[in-house]
């Protein structure tokens, strides 16, 4: 059943998502899907076995094109054969420990990529938006106790950080209309948008908080959690995704929306990972998995990061619509129905962005209220 949202915007129009097999991009894939979309994926087969790509079903549903956002050839033929009005770059090396170890693979696919993505984008006639996914660790982490703004200096420690750091630099060329008008004359709104700390059903990556507590459940084992004192914008997936949904169907329309924009909670309801944790594991309440602590001293992750969402909350009427019981409720739902082996996954996703849409509504968020400027 089609979701009525965003004003209907994405009814009826080709949509290219990039990363379309990793976490987010099957999520926001599904959403699209659901708004009655057609949707053209490009990326490479899904970073994890499972995952919610593959136990979704969604390459029925959708035009399922694998190649790297490092193929310049690949993408200009997708681009030339599907002609998208609308493209979702999320595609990236999405692990910060990981890129310790493939710092050059780091760059070039979050750096290069993404310059690859958004140069095919402006010379294809078709596209009239583009929005382009960073990270909240685009920001130079200082220590600061108060959120990360969009004016706030970009930079980053680690290869994961700067690469994204670096990506953002990237777009701000590629939005800029005098760029834009000698380059490929022609006019591109373009945005980047850069979330808190995603969390929900379908992540099995490595190294991530909610696909490691599953793992520990299911192997029957305790969960050892590195840094229990760190706080991060933990948000569920959908909540950015209405976010970038929204600034997609509007930034064509408003020049002024072509530039960056956080999408977090609440400042002020960061949570530290040792309260998501047990959350999941009061909910879970698995009879063999304890949570165990063993103080990480690497330093290879910050301690502390919130966004400053204000931006979007006033310029977007954009919020929250899940709180953090919701949240884990919908994720400790999601996997239970994964684990009984015999539940259709994309249904329970469907299922679970309409419950999200009618909240939204309910709460009177303008992204889900039909017929909002």
């Amino acid at each position: 059943m089609t979701i009525d949202a965003f004003n209907g915007f994405y009814r009826g129009k080709t949509v290219l998502v990039t990363g379309h097999t990793g976490f987010k991009g099957t999520w926001l894939a599904i959403w699209l899907e659901q708004l009655g979309a057609r949707v053209v994926g490009y990326a490479l087969a899904p970073p994890s076995e499972p995952s919610h790509f593959t136990v979704s079903r969604l390459g029925d549903r959708i035009v399922d094109v694998r190649a790297d956002v490092r193929d310049v050839a690949a993408l200009q033929r997708t681009f030339e054969v599907h002609q998208p009005d609308v493209v979702f770059h999320l595609a990236a090396q999405s692990l910060v420990r990981l890129s310790y170890s493939e710092p050059r693979q780091t760059f070039d696919v979050n750096l290069n990529g993404t310059v690859n993505v958004l140069d095919t984008a402006l010379r294809c006639s078709s596209v009239a938006a583009a929005i382009s996914i960073t990270s909240d660790k685009c920001y130079k982490n200082v220590g600061q106790a108060h959120g990360y703004a969009e004016d706030d200096t970009l930079g980053g420690h680690d290869p994961y950080s700067a690469s994204k750091a670096c990506a953002e630099l990237a777009i701000a060329v590629y939005q800029d209309p005098r760029f834009q008008t000698a380059s490929a004359r022609r006019d591109l709104p373009i945005a980047s948008a850069r979330a808190g700390n995603v969390i929900g059903g379908g992540d099995w990556a490595k190294d991530r908080i909610v696909p490691d507590v599953v793992r520990a459940i299911e192997a029957r084992r305790d969960l050892v959690i590195r840094s229990p004192h760190a706080t991060r914008p933990w948000q569920h997936v959908l909540e950015p995704l209405s976010g970038y949904l929204w600034l997609g169907a509007r930034v064509g329309a408003d020049p002024s929306l072509r530039s960056g924009w956080n999408f977090g909670p609440e400042e002020g309801r960061a949570v530290t990972v040792a309260e998501v944790v047990q959350g999941l594991l009061d909910r879970f309440r698995p009879p063999a998995t304890r949570l165990v602590i063993e103080p990480d001293t690497s330093g290879t992750e910050a301690m502390l990061l919130q966004l400053d969402c204000t931006k979007a909350r006033e310029r977007l009427a954009w919020r929250p619509t899940f709180d953090l019981d919701e949240t884990l409720d919908a994720i400790v739902e999601w996997y239970a129905a994964a684990a009984r082996g015999d539940a259709d996954m994309y249904a329970i996703t469907a299922e679970q962005l309409g419950r999200y849409t009618r909240r939204a509504r309910a709460e009177g968020i303008r992204w889900a209220c039909q017929g909002t400027p």
